[in-house]
């Protein structure tokens, strides 16, 4: 080829890169895509570990950019031999929803409007019909005389019905028992939230909102990374707390114990314990066939 030739086709190319990078950049806009990267980012099971980093070290700089706060940002495997299991006591919930907002603070959660990955119901005494609990209950003092308490977040299921239906394999469930999400990969079509029995699933309507002063900077790849507009997003164990040796921000805070967590693998653990001894008397909604790894129990 001569140099006239390349030149030419030279030009010729750069003409037609930059009308393509032009008429993508509405999609960008209107998917909220921070990046041509992130637009052309591979399935998160297909990515090679070089690949992670440079996707990691991405996610780093765009959150940098946009709230001035650098961030630590890990892809945490499962572990071999664990299998996570969380139980709560209702005798002791007392409704203070504390677990509700430590959720939000940990996982970086929009806060106008405020998604939340934990609702509590106020339930009348006599009955587990979950029709009959307010979800949306504003009380001066908890505990309320007559009531008790239950707290419902993504159940983790065996037999996830939200995995089955979504067309694009974004989310699945990971071997340490915890189902997740590729923010990346979501369509935001929401089948999931339609087939989870447990209100268990949360879409970004619009462009989430944190401040930067609240920002947590540590971060997972499938868990507490800010997310943009239109995905999917729900309760994942706290990935980036669990998967590091430590317990779910909700456990941590909760007042009054009511909490557990652990790995159902080992016969030691806490919640082995529980499973064994207390009165454990339900996973929710069971007859649905989901299998949950969420239980329900009584101190006696």
């Amino acid at each position: 080829m001569s140099r006239r030739s390349f030149l030419r086709t030279s030009a010729v190319l750069a003409t037609g890169l930059a009308a393509v990078a032009a008429s993508l950049k509405p999609l960008f806009e209107m998917e909220d895509f921070t990046s041509a990267e992130q637009f052309m980012q591979k399935y998160y099971k297909e990515l090679t570990p070089d690949e992670m980093a440079k996707v990691l070290k991405r996610i780093e700089r765009e959150v940098e950019k946009q709230y001035g706060v650098r961030p630590h940002v890990r892809d945490l495997k499962p572990m071999d031999g664990v299998e996570f299991v969380y139980a709560l006591n209702l005798s002791r919930c007392i409704g203070c929803r504390k677990c509700v907002h430590a959720c939000v603070a940990e996982n970086n959660q929009s806060r106008n409007p405020e998604i939340q990955y934990i609702r509590v119901l106020k339930m009348p005494h006599g009955t587990f019909d979950l029709e009959k609990g307010d979800h949306n209950y504003d009380t001066a003092q908890v505990p309320e005389k007559g009531f008790f308490y239950m707290p419902v977040q993504c159940q983790q299921c065996h037999n996830p019905p939200c995995v089955k239906v979504c067309p694009v394999n974004a989310t699945w469930q990971e071997k340490d028992g915890i189902t997740v999400i590729d923010y990346d990969w979501c369509i935001g079509c929401r089948y999931c939230e339609a087939a989870c029995p447990y209100w268990a699933r949360r879409f970004n309507f619009t462009k989430p909102s944190i401040p930067a002063d609240r920002l947590n900077p540590e971060m997972a790849y499938l868990g507490n990374r800010p997310r943009k507009q239109g995905v999917m997003e729900k309760c994942h164990f706290c990935v980036q707390r669990t998967r590091a040796g430590r317990y779910p921000a909700c456990l941590e805070v909760c007042p009054t114990g009511s909490r557990k967590f652990g790995n159902i693998l080992d016969p030691d653990s806490e919640i082995s314990q529980i499973l064994r001894t207390k009165r454990v008397f339900m996973q929710l909604k069971e007859d649905v066939g989901t299998n949950p790894r969420f239980f329900y129990y009584f101190d006696v």
